[in-house]
């Protein structure tokens, strides 16, 4: 499998899919490419933005499977069909179970609307929020079996605004995302990126 043969996993909207698209148009992931899209909500809005960019689907429901581990076993089956060596997950709201982790071991990383460990889980911009944090940001890490816990591959402060709605701190830390996470995923298609224990170092 080439680190260069990328999936995107995502279940809603898809705008990170849609930066990551844009950003391989223009040249900025490297040698990495968006070879299919999985989504485990086949009616979600980032299946047609998909389609748009030319990227084939894998649309599964995943009640139609006996099984969480039936239904990654499924979506195993079709990366190794087409030899995906990088799983990028953006906006993909489901647990990960060792069906898919232990064949792509180091090679699945998610982007997360906090500075981790801070804020983990569900509406991380609200809870940031209603904490009262002065600073908040992304944080691009590799996925383990837990909930946004693997290790930190990269981050990115977003300041905190007195006046901040959820919808206006979203929106700035969207927009660090869209340009974060491209240059995250091609330093991984191009194999640069190392992990020792809970250490990730980028070599150039």
């Amino acid at each position: 499998m080439e680190w260069s043969r990328i999936a995107v996993f995502a279940s809603g909207q898809g705008s990170n899919f849609a930066a990551l698209a844009a950003a391989q148009r223009g040249g900025r992931l490297g040698s990495g490419r968006i070879e299919l899209l999985v989504s485990d909500k086949p009616e979600a809005p980032v299946a047609q933005r998909a389609e748009e960019a030319g990227v084939p689907s894998l649309l599964l429901r995943p009640k139609d499977f006996a099984s969480r581990e039936l239904y990654e076993a499924e979506i195993v089956a079709e990366l190794q069909r087409r030899e995906i060596g990088l799983i990028v997950l953006a906006g993909y709201m489901r647990l990960i179970t060792p069906t898919l982790l232990v064949p792509y071991a180091g090679r699945i990383i998610n982007i997360h609307p906090s500075l981790l460990p801070a804020f983990a889980g569900k509406d991380a911009i609200g809870q940031a929020l209603d904490y009262g944090v002065k600073l908040t940001g992304v944080t691009v890490h590799f996925v383990d079996g837990g909930m946004d816990t693997g290790p930190v591959i990269a981050q990115r402060g977003v300041q905190v605004e007195e006046q901040d709605t959820v919808e206006s701190l979203a929106e700035r830390i969207h927009q660090v995302e869209y340009e974060l996470y491209p240059q995250v995923v091609a330093e991984m298609a191009a194999g640069r990126v190392g992990l020792t224990g809970r250490k990730t170092v980028i070599r150039k």
